[in-house]
């Protein structure tokens, strides 16, 4: 009876290994058993061939990247060439382009080429890694899905960074470009900000008084692409304020905006407002603070936030 329950017992040993052993062999061959992934030539499959130039508004506005890029980067990173490929003409075709726009294998770019040094041309694999590539991409894939529709149209476009050739997919209409990885991670942006003063009216039968101070992000052809601000305007009679108002805004195409503001002191000496705002580009995150009245950015991308105070005398 022992020597049956060693044999069992052996029997059973040998049964778990042949078993992990199994497990081990499947495994490895689903491991071996390459991920289908799409490329630029299916994508291609799936447009259908259309005019062979661009809008004029579309060339307008490559042309003057390349010549701020010329004027800010140094040549750094150059737009060598397009090739117009055609339209998007079926839904598959969408599908392939929202996932090739955020393969980690495609290059896309981050920065403001007002401050060179923020600059980042590189793949999306090597620009981010671990949870910030997995955010990168997700941010990458909903933007472009809102924008990639049915027939819209596509180019190619190649360029150079300090040497290194590559090529992005450009998506456009009759409005001009909708899309593409690097024109939508770089900016054009003054990070000093602007800021304006109310005239004086003599004639105003409640005199009052404003400020307003903003922060502009263009495009590389040099259109306005987003803006965040605020105004605070105060009401007096003489030197004592009765009255404070105060409004904000942040908006932008192909990324995030917030905007947050709050009258602190209403009447007095002086009138006083707090702000809260930012923007950035598809791949970062804003967050607003409610505690400290705060807009906070945090991932990768270009951005710029401002959070402050701001009082107006009469």
């Amino acid at each position: 009876m022992k020597k049956l329950a060693t044999t069992f017992k052996l029997f059973a040993v040998i049964s778990v290994l042949a078993l992990t052993s199994c497990q081990d062999e499947n495994s490895e061959a689903m491991q071996e058993t390459p991920v289908s992934k799409v490329s630029a030539a299916d994508l291609k499959k799936e447009i259908t061939p259309g005019l062979k130039t661009v809008p004029e508004i579309v060339q307008t506005q490559i042309n003057d990247s390349k010549g701020n890029l010329e004027k800010y980067l140094n040549n750094d990173l150059q737009i060598t060439g397009i090739t117009v490929l055609g339209k998007l003409s079926t839904q598959k075709g969408i599908e392939i382009s929202q996932d090739l726009v955020s393969d980690k294998e495609q290059f896309a770019a981050e920065g403001n080429i007002l401050a060179p040094e923020t600059v980042k041309v590189g793949k999306i694999g090597v620009l981010f890694s671990g949870d910030q590539l997995s955010e990168a991409q997700k941010g990458l894939k909903e933007a472009a899905s809102e924008q990639i529709k049915p027939g819209t149209d596509v180019l190619e476009i190649s360029w150079n960074y300090k040497g290194e050739q590559f090529t992005s997919l450009c998506f456009y209409n009759e409005s001009g470009i909708i899309w593409d990885n690097v024109f939508a991670g770089l900016v054009m942006m003054n990070t000093r900000g602007n800021s304006e003063v109310s005239p004086i009216d003599a004639q105003a039968k409640v005199a009052s008084k404003w400020f307003k101070e903003w922060w502009t992000a263009n495009w590389l052809w040099g259109s306005k692409r987003g803006e965040i601000g605020y105004q605070i305007t105060i009401y007096y009679s003489g030197s004592t304020v009765s009255n404070v108002d105060v409004s904000d805004w942040g908006n932008i195409s192909l990324g995030k905006a917030k905007s947050e503001s709050k009258v602190i002191k209403k009447t007095g000496a002086y009138g006083q407002c707090r702000y809260a705002l930012g923007l950035c580009t598809p791949v970062g995150s804003l967050s607003f603070n409610t505690s400290n009245f705060s807009v906070s950015f945090s991932g990768l991308g270009s951005n710029v936030v401002s959070n402050g105070t701001k009082s107006l005398y009469p």
